[in-house]
């Protein structure tokens, strides 16, 4: 029986597709007892007994053909965690999946959402419908992906990215700071029948480093040439705004940029706040990393279609310095409550932890660390008020952030600790080492896809109800529209 583990623990880390990562973890979970442990419906992680009366509430309202009382039941028992279901330990004793009971209680809710969507009721009007869906998913909430920056390590996003949408998780909601807002963008500005091809390494142009030189650093001049990394986006990324993308794609992306002045906030750029600003421009800006690549003028098209600056006088720098994770932003703009987070940044990733059913870290542990980031940003603080130079200014700006900012989400993907990563953050990557970033980004995208898979279910099946309840509404519109036909007597 070890052995036959062992093979197979061997054939999941090898494996070329999520197929055949699946099977062999499927196989693995029969083999080791995981399996039993689904059968249980019993776990200290979970108020078991919660979801198992509204999983039969909910079952037996539509088996009943209960139209009034399933409504009722799924408009006030319906929340994103409900009953600690999302907790990260119930996915840490099997490979795929969790307790057979949360299956079931997602699939039953997805089941009567499907139902009451589908099908007509003469004590539920298309309008109330319609309001219920729209009230309901709303308060639900849905997820969002976000990538941190992290240089040429941000290649481990494609990965990720990829192994959603071939799954069809990808979230509409994607933001993107530095490195993640190249991908971002990427992915924002192609459609489904062209992001396949795009996400391929052999078709992604990555020459985004030239060297001008670090004496510069000392001077007030960059280190890297900014029009050779322009170039890249321009092979990259196509010539549209903000809302040119959403019109083309669906997808929601959203770019951060830091003003080029000290003290000011951070900008979340995307169609709502900034539907005309070029995208290009935006990732160019937010890839400006103080000292090392020069301030960025955003550029915008107007009303005639004409590039107009946006903002005029006002310069835009790396997106990561004061919001690498802007989750409470997104949060206010589309109704997110849960995030998925790839994470690169290298002073961040050798400092995070891979095992997220790890406990909570003590009370001293926790006061320790939050005192001593406390003392980083003050003792920064005062650094800045005594520094003149605003590359610098920013640059003490960008360390005091670190010590402040937030750099994990409710899921989290991250790299595995590769000491000499560091070595490759502003370096043009060889086409193998494209390979091999996207590899790991899949690879660590596929341990986490159930529990992705779970936790988005019931937003995925909202937003997927409204749709098709859209396209009703507009049938039943038009109907209405076109003029009856009188045939002559």
């Amino acid at each position: 029986m070890k052995r036959t583990l062992r093979q197979l623990e061997e054939a999941i880390r090898h494996a070329e597709t999520y197929e055949q990562w699946r099977e062999a973890s499927l196989e693995h979970d029969r083999l080791s007892g995981a399996d039993e442990w689904k059968e249980i419906d019993r776990s200290p992680h979970y108020d078991y007994e919660l979801i198992r009366n509204r999983l039969a509430q909910i079952r037996q309202a539509r088996q009943r053909n209960d139209v009034n009382k399933l409504v009722f039941h799924l408009h006030e028992g319906l929340h994103g965690n409900l009953g600690n279901i999302s907790n990260p330990r119930l996915y840490q004793y099997c490979r795929i999946g969790t307790k057979k009971l949360i299956e079931n209680y997602l699939a039953e809710v997805c089941a009567a959402l499907d139902y009451l969507c589908d099908n007509d009721f003469d004590n539920l009007p298309f309008k109330e419908k319609l309001d219920f869906f729209q009230t309901t998913g709303h308060a639900f909430g849905q997820s969002c992906l976000m990538l941190s920056g992290g240089g040429s390590l941000g290649l481990f996003h494609i990965g990720v990215v990829k192994a959603l949408w071939e799954q069809d998780l990808l979230p509409s909601v994607i933001s993107g700071s530095s490195a993640g807002a190249i991908v971002a963008s990427v992915v924002g500005a192609h459609d489904d029948s062209e992001l396949r091809h795009r996400l391929e390494p052999e078709n992604l142009y990555l020459e985004a480093f030239k060297y001008i030189g670090w004496t510069g650093l000392l001077k007030g001049t960059p280190v890297l040439d900014g029009d050779y990394l322009e170039a890249c986006l321009e092979e990259n990324i196509p010539d549209l705004t903000f809302e040119e993308a959403h019109e083309r794609t669906g997808r929601e992306i959203n770019i951060t940029v830091s003003p080029y002045d000290r003290h000011q906030f951070s900008r979340l750029l995307n169609w709502r706040t900034s539907p005309n600003v070029l995208i290009r421009k935006a990732v160019l800006a937010s890839c400006a990393i103080p000292g090392i690549y020069p301030p960025v003028s955003l550029w915008a098209k107007g009303m005639d279609g004409e590039r107009v600056p946006y903002i005029p006088g006002r310069k835009f720098v790396d997106g990561s310095i004061k919001d690498d994770l802007p989750i409470r932003r997104i949060a206010r703009l589309y109704g997110v409550n849960h995030s998925i987070v790839s994470q690169t940044n290298p002073h961040v990733v050798p400092f995070l932890s891979r095992n997220e059913s790890a406990g909570p870290i003590s009370v001293m542990t926790d006061w320790a660390t939050r005192n001593l980031s406390m003392n980083t940003r003050y003792a920064l603080q005062l650094l800045q008020n005594r520094v003149q130079s605003n590359d610098l200014g920013l640059m003490l700006d960008k360390l005091a952030s670190v010590a402040g900012q937030k750099y994990v989400g409710d899921i989290n993907l991250i790299p595995p600790r590769r000491p000499m990563n560091i070595t490759r953050v502003l370096s043009n990557p060889t086409l193998d080492q494209v390979r091999e970033f996207i590899r790991l980004g899949e690879f660590t995208s596929w341990a986490r896809m159930d529990m992705i898979d779970n936790t988005t279910r019931i937003s995925r099946t909202f937003r997927a109800c409204l749709e098709r309840l859209d396209r009703m509404e507009a049938e039943r519109l038009e109907r209405l529209e076109k003029p009856s036909v009188v045939s002559a007597g």
